[in-house]
């Protein structure tokens, strides 16, 4: 596989690991929102995004094993930042809801993507 291919999702990881780094207290927050849980929708659209541009990039709509790969690679990733958030960044904080909607994108995703032969 060609790097040219991967780098949208690569882009787009890194994207990801720049919001999830980003000190909470800068980070602007409307309480409305809130009530609605919108960064749950924020986290599982992150990495719907992330994996369909990673299954872009092997095009495994017809492989179930590559596609499974690719949605497990994703929550790990999501894992990973929100493993980082409770340890490393600064003013964040590791939250298993995060994590479940992480995962919950990239699962809706894979449906997505089985459904509509992408």
């Amino acid at each position: 596989m060609q790097i040219k291919k991967l780098m949208p999702a690569i882009l787009w990881a890194f994207f990801i690991a720049i919001l999830c780094g980003i000190p909470g207290k800068d980070i602007p927050s409307a309480s409305w929102l809130e009530l609605i849980s919108f960064d749950k929708f924020v986290h599982a659209s992150m990495f719907f995004v992330l994996t369909f541009l990673s299954n872009s990039a092997w095009n495994t709509a017809n492989n179930k094993k590559r596609l499974l790969t690719i949605v497990l690679i994703c929550m790990a990733y999501g894992g990973l930042l929100e493993i980082l958030q409770g340890t490393i960044f600064t003013d964040r904080s590791a939250d298993i809801n995060d994590f479940i909607a992480n995962a919950f994108g990239a699962a809706i995703c894979a449906l997505f993507i089985k459904r509509n032969k992408f």
